[in-house]
C-alpha cells in the first residue's frame, strides 16, 4: 500500500517517535542527561545533529546499546548524597551518574537515614552543616544502626581546618573540604568505591 501524498515520514498518531532528543533518551534509559553525553562523547552511543547542534538519538540505537551493555541491567554501586543545598547535591549526582554510580539524595539527616534503612548504600556522602540533625550526628546513628566502618562515611563542609582531623576521630573514612571540586569529591569516591 502506497504511502498518501503529504504523510512521507510522518508517523501514526500516538505511535513513539524515531529520534529522540537528548532529554527524551535520557529518559527512556533512565540515566542523567551527563551520562547519555558521556557515552556518546566515548563513541559507544551513536548520536546525530541537528544544523542547529542539537544531538538526536535514534530509538533502535538506544536499544542496540542496552542490549549490547546490559547497562539496563547492571546498576553501579549505590551512593548516597546527603545535603540540604539542592545545587549541591544535582552537581555531585551529576558527576557520579557520569562515573557509572547510582546516586539517591536526601535533603537532611532524617530523609538520609530513611534512605539507609530503605536500601543500604555502598557509600554515604554526608554534609557536616544541616538544620535540625547535622552531618555528625547522622554519622552517630548510621554507626549505631549498621556499625562503625559498615557503610563509608565521607564527610565534606566548609570548616576545613579541623575538619579532616573530626572526621577521622568520628569514624568516617574522608573529609572534603568546600567549596570543593567535582573531580576531587569523584576521587575520593572512587577510592573507597571503585566502580
Amino acid at each position: 500500500m502506497a504511502t498518501p501524498p503529504g504523510n512521507v515520514g510522518r508517523r501514526p498518531a500516538g505511535a513513539e517517535p524515531d529520534w529522540l532528543t537528548l532529554g527524551q533518551a535520557a529518559k527512556y534509559l533512565g540515566v542523567a542527561q551527563s551520562t547519555i553525553r558521556k557515552w556518546s562523547d566515548q563513541e559507544l552511543l551513536p548520536a546525530f545533529y541537528t544544523p542547529g547542534g542539537h544531538q538526536r538519538f535514534r530509538r533502535r540505537d538506544l536499544d542496540a546499546f542496552v542490549a549490547r551493555s546490559g547497562h539496563a541491567h547492571r546498576p553501579g554501586p549505590v551512593v548516597l548524597i546527603v545535603d540540604d543545598d539542592p545545587g549541591v547535591r544535582r552537581h555531585v549526582r551529576v558527576s557520579l551518574e557520569a562515573e557509572g554510580y547510582t546516586v539517591r539524595e536526601a535533603g537532611n539527616a532524617r530523609e538520609g537515614l530513611a534512605l539507609v534503612d530503605e536500601e543500604r548504600p555502598d557509600l554515604i556522602l554526608l554534609d557536616v552543616l544541616m538544620p535540625q540533625v547535622d552531618g555528625w550526628e547522622m554519622l552517630r546513628q548510621v554507626q549505631e544502626r549498621h556499625g562503625a566502618g559498615a557503610i563509608p562515611v565521607v564527610m565534606f563542609s566548609g570548616r576545613t581546618e579541623e575538619g579532616a582531623q573530626e572526621a577521622t576521630e568520628r569514624g568516617a573514612q574522608g573529609f572534603v573540604g568546600k567549596p570543593f571540586d567535582a573531580e576531587q569529591l569523584v576521587a575520593s569516591t572512587k577510592q573507597l568505591l571503585p566502580v
